[in-house]
């Protein structure tokens, strides 16, 4: 799917934002994805597909941005939408909405029926590393400029830490 990996790179490349593609083995998983390229699984970013329903309502789709070591808390995502059903969305779905594979999904939404949430502990990272809409391509930010391009999409959704950042 070459085209949500341009659309990335042209979204990044339009706010002028400072960033690095490296090309390594293909990998959908975090841990060893951030392995293979060499960084701190905290400086990942994680990106999933969540499927938030209410009864009487249509069903909300939310891209869950949260680092690497840590889970998506999927309370809080019903929480904060008000929601009361929050999980991974199918696979399928989730490729429609993104345009990529599973395990190769940036943390940035290009279309209008998903919502970005981010975790802000991502922001306090020197570096965010994360597939690239390719599982074989990464690109890296510094933390500054991610925390600059997320912040709008701002929430506290992660579980306590899996591993030590």
């Amino acid at each position: 799917m070459p085209e949500a990996f341009y659309r990335l790179k042209a979204f990044l490349s339009e706010r002028g934002t400072a960033f690095r593609l490296t090309e390594h083995a293909p990998e959908g998983r975090t841990d060893l994805a951030s392995a293979l390229r060499g960084h701190a699984l905290a400086d990942s970013a994680k990106s999933m597909v969540v499927q938030v329903r209410t009864p009487g309502q249509a069903d909300r789709y939310f891209l869950a941005v949260v680092p690497g070591h840590r889970r998506v808390d999927f309370k809080r995502i019903e929480q904060i939408t008000g929601g009361k059903k929050a999980s991974l969305a199918p696979a399928q779905l989730a490729g429609e909405l993104t345009g990529c594979v599973m395990g190769a999904v940036p943390p940035f939404s290009f279309h209008p029926d998903l919502t970005p949430l981010v975790d802000p502990d991502l922001f306090d990272r020197a570096q965010v590393v994360f597939n690239a809409a390719r599982l074989e391509c990464s690109i890296w930010l510094a933390g500054s400029d991610f925390a600059a391009l997320a912040k709008p999409h701002a929430a506290a959704i992660a579980e306590a830490e899996l591993v030590p950042a």
